[in-house]
C-alpha cells in the first residue's frame, strides 16, 4: 500500500458573529448588566473631564505671557510660559546658569547608557565597557575641574540630572547586593543567614524618610573627628540599602519557586555552589521575578524625590523653588504636572520595556 501525506486543513474563519469590532466590545463592555453600568459610568466621566481638560491645557492656555499677572488676565486656561520660564530651573536646579549644557549632555548619556543596557546584544562584557565609559563622563560633565570645565560641587546639583543619577547608582547598586543578600538569607551557614535575615528585616522594617534623616543627621554623629560623607553620598547610600532589602526579599520568592530536580541536576553535572547560581539557578529565578523586580525600580525612581527632606535639590525641590519666585506665584498645579509627566514617561518606558523581556525570556511555559 501506498503511503499517503497528511496536509493539514487550513484554519477555518471565526464565525461572522463572533468577528469584527462590535462583537468585541459587545463581549468586554456590555456583556453583562454590571459591565454595562460600568462602562457607562466611565463613558459620562470621560465625556465630561476630557473636553475640560483639553480645553484648560491646550485652547484657554496661555504660553507666552511675560508674568503672572499677564497669565492671569488669560482667558482662563493653563498657563505654560511658566514652565517656559522657569524650565531650566526645574530641570537643571541650581546648577550654575551658563553651564547647564553640561547637565543636558549628561542626562542624554545617562539615559542612552540605560537605554544600551536593555539590548540583549551588549549583554556580555561590552556592557562593563559601556557603564564605565557613560559614568566616567557623567561625573566629567557633572563636578567639571578638569578639560577647561568649571569645577561645581554637587551641592549645586539638582533637577532631573540628580534624580536620574540617584535612581540609577541606587539600581546599578542595590540589584547585586540585593541577590547576594537573598542567597545569604537561603544559606545553610547560620551566621550568614542571621545577618542577611536581620538586615532585611530591620530594613524592611522602616520608611525611607527615616533612613535618610539618619543618614544626614546620626551618621556623622559616628565618624571620627575630622572625616564627613558628602550629603549626596549619603542620601545615595541609604537609597541602595532600601532598595537592596526589598529587592532580597523579590529575588528570594524567585528562587524558592525553582523545583528542587533543577538544583539536583546541577549537582549531577558536578557543578559547585557559584557555579549552579550562575549558570543554572539564578537565570530562572530573576526570569521569574521580573514583574516585581521593575516594580521596585519604579517605586525607587519615584521614591529619589524623598531626598527633598534632607535640602537635595532634586526635581520636587526644583519645582518647589521656581514656585517661590514673586513674580510667578500660584502655578502650582502646570509645575507638578510638569514634572508628573516626567515621572511617568521613565517609569512608563521601565514598565513597557518589562514587559517585552518578560516575553522574549518567556521560554518554556508559554502555552
Amino acid at each position: 500500500m501506498g503511503s499517503t501525506m497528511h496536509i493539514p486543513a487550513e484554519a477555518l474563519p471565526p464565525p461572522s458573529a463572533h468577528a469584527g469590532a462590535w462583537p468585541w466590545i459587545r463581549s468586554r463592555l456590555f456583556s453583562s448588566p454590571l459591565n454595562l453600568l460600568i462602562t457607562v459610568l466611565l463613558a459620562w466621566l470621560l465625556l465630561m473631564a476630557v473636553p475640560a481638560l483639553v480645553e484648560w491645557a491646550f485652547i484657554k492656555a496661555n504660553f507666552t505671557a511675560s508674568n503672572a499677572m499677564e497669565c492671569r488676565a488669560s482667558a482662563g486656561g493653563a498657563c505654560w510660559a511658566f514652565i517656559v520660564e522657569k524650565h531650566r530651573l526645574i530641570l537643571f536646579g541650581t546648577y550654575p546658569f551658563d553651564e547647564q549644557w553640561r547637565p543636558l549632555i549628561a542626562t542624554v548619556i545617562l539615559v542612552a547608557v540605560i537605554a544600551c543596557s536593555g539590548m540583549r546584544r551588549v549583554w556580555n562584557g561590552k556592557l562593563a565597557v559601556i557603564w564605565t565609559a557613560g559614568l566616567t563622563a557623567v561625573a566629567l560633565l557633572m563636578w567639571g575641574g578638569v578639560f577647561g570645565l568649571t569645577y561645581v560641587e554637587n551641592a549645586r546639583w539638582g533637577g532631573l540630572p540628580l534624580t536620574l543619577i540617584l535612581a540609577t547608582f541606587g539600581i546599578a547598586f542595590a540589584f547585586p547586593i540585593g541577590v547576594l543578600l537573598a542567597l545569604g538569607r537561603r544559606s545553610k551557614m547560620p551566621a550568614i543567614k542571621a545577618l542577611c535575615v536581620v538586615y532585611i528585616e530591620l530594613i524592611r522594617g522602616v520608611p525611607l524618610i527615616s533612613l535618610l534623616f539618619m543618614s544626614s543627621v546620626m551618621l556623622p554623629l559616628f565618624l571620627p573627628e575630622g572625616f564627613t560623607i558628602d550629603k549626596l553620598l549619603r542620601a545615595q547610600i541609604a537609597i541602595i540599602m532600601f532598595a537592596a532589602a526589598y529587592i532580597a526579599e523579590t529575588v528570594r520568592g524567585g528562587l524558592q519557586a525553582i523545583p528542587k530536580g533543577q538544583y539536583e541536576g546541577a549537582d549531577s553535572l558536578g557543578l559547585n555552589y557559584w557555579q549552579q547560581m550562575r549558570k543554572i539557578i539564578l537565570p530562572q529565578a530573576l526570569k521569574i521575578v521580573i514583574p516585581p523586580l521593575v516594580g521596585i525600580f519604579i517605586s525607587l525612581f519615584k521614591d529619589t524625590s524623598l531626598v527633598v527632606i534632607i535640602g537635595i535639590f532634586d526635581l520636587t525641590l526644583a519645582a518647589k523653588a521656581a514656585l517661590s519666585d514673586a513674580a510667578w506665584r500660584g502655578f502650582g498645579v502646570e509645575a507638578y504636572l510638569f514634572i508628573s509627566l516626567i515621572y511617568f514617561a521613565f517609569c512608563y518606558s521601565m514598565s513597557k520595556y518589562s514587559q517585552v523581556l518578560e516575553k522574549r525570556l518567556a521560554t518554556g511555559h508559554a502555552r
